[in-house]
């Protein structure tokens, strides 16, 4: 089958190549067939080594599909039911999923270390224990979520990922109040997620940070009510909150130095949201003495921070709704082998997501 593949980490572009098996198929599994899959930055980042990933590998994690296989034992879908991958499934027995944290479960990364496809004599990882830039995939039972048939495909595949991270990150983790200030750095998929979580919670002010004029503009229809460079954040505190800071900050970018800004625009006893994935060696510094006197609250937020299951199915009853637009998310859709193409426009920030067909 066809798959796009990671040969060596760091490479800018992406092998597509036709002499790729999805392997694994047993009890416990599902072989799954694409229809769609998103790009996210989180692919780039795997692609780059920010996010560490052995290579080869197919990245992507965004996806929804058809069952063409379940393995003895799986009892909740059977062979075209129409599903979308989780790349974080919870095993439902484990310390955290007891606590109900079930975002926390590790039982998914336990398999991500075992490959998923085959490309002759080469084993070859999927990304995040998936790899949805694939024809087909077999992943665990607890990946493949079953999908309402009013859903369509590429809507599923966003929801997979950054839509249920995004607006997860305010409704779970920084519970954002009615009424409150809020500032959003970083708006491409994720980010705009974000922007709709908030005003979905009633936020009275929402500023979308952006260096890129399309995501500013875009991050406008999407609900936040103003946007501006990364160099008007400070003015913006300034007008929006006369100085003070806004009550909520969330960052989506991953990188200490946006951390750090995003910090500094949180008020004293407000909450900065931490939701872009960074690299092992990048470290966010604060001191003692503002930690303590500022009492700003440091949430990171993974996967929504959230069961991601309730989660799922609350994006979906928000967008049937019409409370979030998910179509408006998918601003280019390509070909397979194009995704180099959909590579460089998410890099240049000309796409907020795009669909992949597969």
């Amino acid at each position: 089958m066809r798959a796009a593949v990671q040969l060596e980490t760091g490479q800018d572009k992406l092998e597509v190549l036709d002499d790729v098996e999805a392997v694994g198929f047993g009890p416990g599994k599902v072989r799954v067939r694409l229809r769609a899959a998103g790009l996210c930055h989180s692919d780039l980042s795997a692609m780059s080594g920010v996010l560490p990933q052995p290579a080869p590998f197919v990245p992507g994690h965004e996806g929804a599909g058809d069952v063409v296989e379940a393995g003895d034992g799986v009892t909740h879908v059977r062979p075209g039911d129409r599903v979308m991958l989780c790349w974080l499934p919870a095993c439902g027995s484990c310390p955290s999923c007891r606590r109900g944290q079930s975002h926390l479960c590790l039982a998914g990364f336990m398999n991500s270390g075992t490959p998923n496809f085959r490309r002759r004599t080469t084993d070859v990882f999927g990304f995040a224990g998936t790899g949805a830039f694939a024809e087909e995939v077999v992943v665990g039972a607890g990946c493949a979520v079953p999908v309402p048939d009013d859903v369509p495909y590429e809507i599923a595949a966003l929801i997979g990922c950054g839509v249920t991270t995004g607006l997860g990150a305010a409704l779970n983790t920084a519970r954002v109040h009615a009424g409150s200030s809020v500032a959003v750095i970083g708006c491409g998929g994720v980010g705009i997620a974000v922007v709709q979580g908030a005003r979905v919670s009633g936020a009275a002010r929402i500023v979308a940070v952006d260096p890129v004029a399309s995501r500013r503009e875009a991050a406008l229809r999407f609900g936040a009510t103003e946007a501006v460079a990364p160099e008007g954040l400070a003015d913006a505190r300034t007008r929006v909150t006369g100085g003070e800071g806004f009550d909520y900050v969330f960052e989506v970018v991953g990188t200490s130095a946006t951390a750090r800004g995003a910090y500094e625009a949180t008020r004293r006893g407000g909450t900065l949201c931490v939701v872009g994935a960074g690299a092992l060696d990048d470290h966010f510094r604060i001191n003692m003495f503002e930690l303590f006197f500022d009492e700003k609250k440091i949430l990171p937020s993974l996967y929504g921070g959230g069961d991601v299951l309730r989660s799922y199915e609350r994006a979906i009853a928000l967008w049937r709704a019409g409370r979030i637009d998910l179509e408006g998310l998918i601003t280019h859709r390509v070909p397979l082998a194009h995704i180099n193409d959909a590579i460089d426009q998410m890099r240049t920030g000309e796409a907020l997501r795009t669909w992949i067909t597969l």
